[in-house]
């Protein structure tokens, strides 16, 4: 489903007409006329498909949708304010120019941002919101001058964003999550839940307790998508931060990775060392780390718990790597290389539980208890799931017990 995000003009007269319970009193406090605020408040609400307000002898009041709108609201622009107040550069004058200066950013200013910001060319960001390079061009140099501060710095081969430009990115990409999150509330209450998950897997989740949780789920939610991205662990942890996605599923890092986000533990399997049927190392009554050494090995990369733990089983026998290794998290590569070689991994055996069940690939007799590692959810501090993620969460939670 295709979010369209409202105007930003529009989002602070809502604010303004909950707060103050009146058309009249907010035209006051936001130097609009009552025709306009009006006028904005009808456009958001034939936008949401919802009324926002309930009309009162005494007042206008938020209705049932309108209450889950103003949280969602207030949340998003306070990303923004956030961001625009450490952006200033006057200390003392933070707050007043925050205010003024959040009240002049547009959502069509925010949108280039993000799209320039997101591939550092202009030209392709213009391609992909499907509008003029020069519109993009005209709202960046816009936003630019009523900061004033650059957003982009000029190079020999294109572009760079600023790290002012890429703070005013991830405030904006959280506040646009917001919205579509309310947006998504609004139109659950209405019994037409057509939202959409958005979560990051590592490969031990992807075959495991992903594809159970997304079945059960489904049969709860038939019309919830679930958008599942892979990828190394970084680049999800950068998409989780910056509002892209709101769940990363995988090993856990100790500590966390960032102060900005949580991690809850559901699960601790260990590792396996996995092999091809007929391998020479089945026919060993012990297996040692020096008859491990001996062979080629398929490890992931650098940095990641299990490289760690293919470190440690040979640190603890004082015994040297192999030194014939072949780096993927693949799958589908491990399992081709393995089949076709002598080639040994490490890797959970719920990864591989359908070819070792048909006898393909077989588990090595290795004392590998030090091994276990947490696998769970990340996600971030602040993070409000709406009921629906909720509810995937808690489904998520119960096949982790089934697992354990």
């Amino acid at each position: 489903m295709d979010i369209q995000i409202p105007n930003l003009r529009h989002l602070r007269v809502f604010l303004a007409v909950c707060e103050l319970k009146s058309i009249t009193r907010a035209s006051e406090r936001i130097y609009l006329s009552q025709p306009a605020i009006t006028q904005a408040i009808a456009k958001l609400e034939k936008q949401l498909e919802t009324h926002l307000f309930e009309r009162h002898s005494d007042g206008m009041y938020p209705t049932e949708s309108g209450i889950l709108w103003q949280k969602r609201v207030t949340r998003s622009l306070n990303y923004l304010r956030d961001s625009t107040a450490e952006l200033l550069r006057e200390p003392s004058l933070k707050d007043t120019l925050s205010a003024n200066v959040l009240a002049q950013i547009s959502t069509t200013q925010l949108k280039a941002l993000v799209a320039v910001c997101d591939v550092q060319n202009f030209s392709i960001a213009s391609r992909n919101l499907g509008v003029s390079q020069s519109s993009v061009h005209r709202a960046a140099r816009d936003l630019e001058k009523l900061l004033g501060i650059a957003l982009f710095d000029k190079t020999n081969t294109g572009i760079n964003a600023t790290d002012a430009a890429k703070t005013l990115t991830k405030a904006a990409k959280l506040a646009f999550n917001e919205l579509r999150q309310g947006i998504y509330e609004i139109h659950a209450l209405q019994f037409k839940d057509v939202s959409t998950i958005s979560l990051g897997s590592m490969p031990l989740a992807r075959t495991t307790i992903l594809p159970k949780s997304i079945l059960r789920f489904g049969d709860q939610h038939p019309d919830v998508n679930v958008k599942v991205i892979e990828g190394p662990y970084p680049d999800l942890l950068h998409h989780l931060r910056h509002g892209d996605i709101d769940i990363v599923l995988g090993a856990l890092r100790y500590p966390a990775p960032a102060d900005d986000v949580i991690q809850e533990e559901l699960w601790n399997p260990p590792l396996s060392i996995i092999c091809r049927a007929g391998h020479p190392l089945l026919s060993l009554e012990t297996v040692s780390a020096q008859d491990l050494a001996k062979f080629a090995w398929v490890v992931p990369a650098e940095g990641t718990p299990t490289r760690h733990a293919f470190k440690e089983i040979f640190e603890q026998a004082d015994c040297e790597q192999p030194s014939r290794i072949v780096e993927s998290s693949s799958q589908i590569l491990i399992r081709e290389l393995l089949l076709g070689s002598d080639r040994l991994t490490l890797i959970s055996k719920h990864q591989m539980e359908r070819e070792v069940d048909i006898g393909l690939l077989k588990i090595l007799s290795y004392p590998l208890e030090h091994t276990r590692r947490p696998i769970g959810l990340c996600v971030r501090k602040n993070w409000l799931p709406t009921i629906t993620q909720s509810h995937f969460l808690s489904v998520l939670r119960e096949i982790c017990d089934q697992f354990r």
